[in-house]
């Protein structure tokens, strides 16, 4: 069976299991809509966050940008993996044990301040979508290259499916349907990646494969040194941007991580604050088969690609000979080919000899048909790409909805609304997100995880300092608060509009503040919200005791406040 067949089986039974699980976990009630009851076992609670967390950018573009940037892909990795660390071990149970299921709740009792509350609401909403327009995309990227349609009619037919299960089912349909997904695209990634790695290596298990000798004995970091030393890249295994960059992107990513609202909430679903620890530990274990796999994947890929398309001579490979993958990808728009010199070759290198141009987006999704792998094998992946987009998705579309109708609506201009009437506001909002979200997808501001890294930028700058001051810092007022998520948010979505809509000639090292791309900015944007925080709440008045005493009890167990007097 070609492909195209294989896609269709495989991505419309993943797709019938997860419509019918959104049908079976339909929400009757707002406590299903948002929180799915509060009754899901830790360890399918652990791998819904896994699948929630492990989005578009993870599954389909890290691995890319790993394979095209070598060691300065590596920032992705390490922000990632730490932010969820940080999340799981400083924040989830507090915020869990103060019993508010999304972060404008938490922020507007915490600060005592309905403006609080909807100053939260807009960072809310401005984070997910800029994060829901990544996964449209990524989604768009998939169907394009396996339905071979256009990427923007692959968006549409994205935004069809996910507007099903997240309104029907909410955060009970969403997380049981999570928990497949998560089973699906961590299948879709290893499978491929274990036949690559015998292929390229000879063992079985990728990690080991990626310290490992390729077939002909060289070590397979060497090699790839190599090659790029010879093709006019950077060596694989060094890389091009400066020390303060790289921390400041990894920092953004990892504070980003921490304040990301649809993260947040999954620790509620589950009964109590012991469980949500448990399941923080889950879903680390479930997301490290994934993290520790990607940069294996990304290097076998960048082997084979490199002398499929340069031939075992390394002069290049007649076009009409040229690997089956390059025609198929050609089709989306996401590889092209320019015959320069006219001599009828393909040929791919980092200087001005080049012909080629590849989207980074490609590479994990392409990975089999580069390696050569069975039909069946391209189209797991393809169903596990639709499977990490479309979970990450419907978790961002639940935040928006919530956001606008239990934060913005019930607690703020309709407090008298009734329970059936804010069910259906949630949804009327799911549904409007969708539809934005799928036109931020189809003109997009970058690829796949540079979106991405853009929301996570404005989550570290928004939400962050908000939210560990109000957990650790009982004299945080809400003034300070205020001031702080504003100029926070304000300045880091200035300086990403300026470099990346207005300005985009100008956006190099020597013209970034302190040489900070707008990737690591947020890093800058969270201590310029700590420091307005911290000042403005010392020139104003002092937060009530009521507050100061709450904060006090979700820090310390009862029965611990005789050790604690003051």
């Amino acid at each position: 069976m070609d492909i195209q067949t294989w896609t269709f089986i495989l991505v419309g039974l993943s797709f019938a299991l997860y419509i019918g699980i959104a049908i079976w976990a339909r929400a009757g009630t707002t406590g299903e809509f948002y929180v799915a009851g509060g009754g899901v076992h830790p360890v399918a609670n652990g791998m819904a966050t896994a699948a929630d967390w492990m989005s578009a950018a993870s599954f389909i573009s890290m691995a890319g940008i790993i394979s095209f940037a070598g060691y300065d892909g590596s920032v992705y990795l390490l922000g990632w993996t730490g932010g969820y660390v940080l999340l799981a071990l400083c924040l989830a149970p507090y915020l869990r044990k103060f019993g508010k299921f999304t972060v404008p709740d938490f922020i507007g009792d915490r600060y005592y301040s309905q403006t609080a509350r909807m100053v939260a609401v807009f960072c809310a909403i401005f984070v997910s979508f800029t994060y829901v327009a990544g996964q449209m995309r990524g989604v768009g990227v998939v169907f394009s290259r396996f339905l071979e349609v256009d990427i923007d009619l692959g968006v549409i037919i994205g935004m069809a499916i996910v507007f099903f299960y997240a309104v029907l089912g909410g955060m009970k349909g969403i997380t049981y349907t999570q928990v497949a997904q998560y089973c699906v695209l961590i299948f879709a990634f290893l499978v491929p990646a274990i036949f690559v790695s015998l292929l390229v290596t000879g063992t079985a298990i990728p990690q080991l494969g990626f310290i490992g000798q390729t077939s002909d004995g060289m070590e397979l970091l060497d090699k790839l040194d190599g090659l790029s030393r010879e093709l006019g890249f950077t060596e694989y295994t060094s890389g091009n941007k400066s020390g303060v960059d790289v921390f400041f992107i990894t920092a953004a990513l990892m504070v980003g991580t921490a304040g990301l609202p649809h993260v947040i909430i999954r620790f509620f679903t589950v009964p109590k604050v012991r469980d949500a620890r448990i399941s923080a530990g889950w879903a680390l274990l479930f997301i490290s088969f994934l993290y520790t796999t990607a940069p294996a994947v990304a290097a076998f890929a960048r082997v084979n690609m490199i002398e499929g398309l340069n031939g075992a001579d390394g002069q290049g490979v007649a076009a009409e000979q040229a690997p089956g993958w390059v025609a198929n990808w050609e089709k989306t728009g996401l590889v092209g080919w320019e015959d320069k010199n006219g001599d009828g070759r393909l040929f791919y290198s980092g200087d001005e000899r080049n012909e080629m141009t590849i989207s980074p987006d490609i590479i994990v999704l392409a990975s089999p048909e580069i390696g050569k792998l069975p039909n069946w094998v391209v189209a797991l992946l393809a169903a596990g790409g639709m499977a990490a987009a479309l979970s990450t998705a419907a978790g961002l579309l639940l935040v928006i909805s919530t956001s606008i109708a239990h934060d913005f609506l019930k607690k703020g201009f309709r407090p008298d609304m009734t329970d059936k009437q804010e069910l259906m506001a949630a949804r009327i909002a799911a549904a409007v997100a969708v539809v934005g979200a799928g036109y931020l997808g189809i003109n997009p501001p970058g690829f796949v995880a540079q979106v991405v890294a853009f929301a996570f930028g404005l989550a570290a700058a928004s939400f962050f300092p908000a939210i560990v001051l109000g957990i650790f810092y009982k004299k945080m007022n809400k003034e300070g608060a205020i001031a702080g998520m504003i100029s926070g948010i304000a300045f880091t979505a200035s300086y990403i509009i300026y470099f990346k809509f207005i300005n985009p000639a100008a956006s190099t090292p020597e013209n970034w503040w302190f040489g900070i791309s707008p990737e690591g900015i947020g890093t800058l944007g969270m201590l310029v919200n700590l420091a307005v925080s911290l000042v403005v709440a010392k020139m104003t008045a002092e937060t009530p005791q009521e507050v100061q005493d709450l904060v006090e009890s979700i820090r310390f167990p009862k029965g611990a406040g005789a050790a604690h007097s003051h």
